[in-house]
């Protein structure tokens, strides 16, 4: 297969450090001899009748991506189209990309992305039964793949810092003009980004999906939190803070039908099926039920709602990400190539990842989730120390706080409850 071409593809959403993988995988397969071919706007030319390649293609030479690596983006774009309609593979997608491949004279595949390019990646491998091997380099700001070691997925430490500065910046502006922020932070399935920012920047509350386990919640419920634990930081003596929430947590609100309701209108979904989180205006619909509250007890808060997400995609990549992406693109190719690693694995496919500075490519069959055959996902583990140390700075209502009568009477003052109303209405969320 040494005569065939390496092509390198990204789907999904952006995150930092994408470009170091495409100039770091290019780089590696051509001065190993091979021609590399960049494949635009991920699976979606590529599995159609009308792709392009004079178009929806390009050669890659070491000249054109040598500094790449220092930029956010994507040279080759990215797009969330998949090889699944339905919930089903389409089996017409399928025929299209191994029609191109042939037709281009592709051997070697390198997909940059997240679960769904990954799910993606693992039947192209599994249908072309070896006449394409296929290595998949994990991408996602949210943090959710299943990497060992507790390696982050490239983008996060990037998306991690630039959110970060965001929220000091809000802090600052809560702490000048004596008002509250509720940030919602993206993260469709857990709550990795919301967490890692809440606790570089000092939040006065987190909220994840992870803490509510598998069951559902109402709005009331999340409000309860904030509303709580505003009232104990006014009780500390301050009437400002931020809270974080992040966006997964608009899907514990039991099915998509009780968003649309809440919402009264549909809520739009991406091609995979998921909910758009970021059209869910989760922030307004918390603040707008605790405002009602607050007004309700005779009392007036400021509150102000803001998304932290997009404006982090495309951020440059700090130095970590950039050499871990260099990295990762390396061990891509070297996976692909080298004689270590047997021919029937490669034609499973495999997910790049480093252990302990080892390259360690696990094959897709590993990955995947066996009830639902999709790519299992990293959540947030609420036992861990890290959670822990985390829950232990946030201001926000305990249990030791109702049996200590001198708070509790300065808890409820701060209410403007008796202590008995406040223990009624908030021991739950304890």
């Amino acid at each position: 297969m040494r005569d065939k071409k390496l092509a390198i593809l990204v789907g999904g959403g952006p995150a930092p450090g994408i470009n170091g993988v495409i100039g770091s995988v290019a780089i590696a397969a051509r001065e190993r001899g091979l021609d590399v071919v960049g494949i635009y706007d991920g699976f979606k030319w590529i599995s159609s009748s009308s792709f392009n390649p004079a178009v929806h293609s390009v050669p890659l030479e070491i000249a054109q991506v040598s500094r790449i690596h220092m930029e956010g983006g994507s040279i080759l774009r990215t797009a969330r189209d998949s090889l699944v309609s339905k919930g089903q593979i389409d089996q017409n997608k399928v025929a299209n990309v191994k029609k191109v491949v042939e037709e281009l004279g592709i051997g070697y595949l390198v997909t940059i992305g997240g679960d769904d390019t990954a799910f993606s990646s693992s039947i192209v491998a599994r249908e072309m039964k070896g006449e394409l091997l296929v290595a998949h380099v994990p991408k996602t700001i949210d943090n959710d793949l299943p990497l060992p070691g507790n390696m982050p997925t490239f983008g996060f430490q990037t998306a991690r810092e630039v959110a970060t500065q965001i929220v000091k910046n809000l802090m600052e502006d809560a702490k000048t003009t004596g008002r509250w922020y509720i940030v919602v932070m993206m993260g469709r399935s857990a709550g990795h980004l919301a967490l890692g920012v809440g606790k570089s920047a000092g939040a006065h509350l987190v909220i994840i999906p992870e803490e509510f386990g598998e069951r559902t919640v109402k709005v009331e419920e999340v409000c309860d939190i904030i509303e709580s634990s505003m009232i104990k930081r006014k009780a500390l003596g301050r009437s400002d803070g931020i809270a974080i929430v992040a966006e997964g947590v608009a899907l514990k609100f039991g099915d998509v039908e009780e968003i649309e309701k809440m919402l009264g209108r549909p809520v739009p979904r991406d091609p995979h099926g998921h909910v758009r989180l970021a059209e869910v205006p989760l922030g307004t619909l918390l603040k707008d039920e605790i405002a009602r509250r607050f007004e309700a007890r005779g009392e007036k808060i400021t509150m102000v709602t803001g998304d932290v997400g997009y404006e982090l995609r495309c951020a440059p990549p700090v130095a970590f990400d950039m050499e871990y992406t260099r990295e990762l693109g390396y061990g891509a190719v070297n996976y692909l190539l080298s004689p270590d690693y047997s021919l029937d694995m490669k034609k499973k496919g495999a997910m790049i990842s480093i252990l302990e500075g080892v390259l360690n490519p696990i094959p897709f069959p590993e990955i995947m989730d066996p009830e639902t055959g999709r790519t299992k996902v990293r959540t947030v583990d609420i036992n861990s120390y890290s959670y822990e140390v985390a829950r232990s700075y946030m201001i926000r209502l305990e249990k030791k706080d109702l049996e200590d009568e001198e708070m509790l009477t300065r808890l409820a003052q701060a209410a403007n409850l008796s202590k008995e109303e406040f223990k009624a209405r908030f021991s739950k969320v304890v």
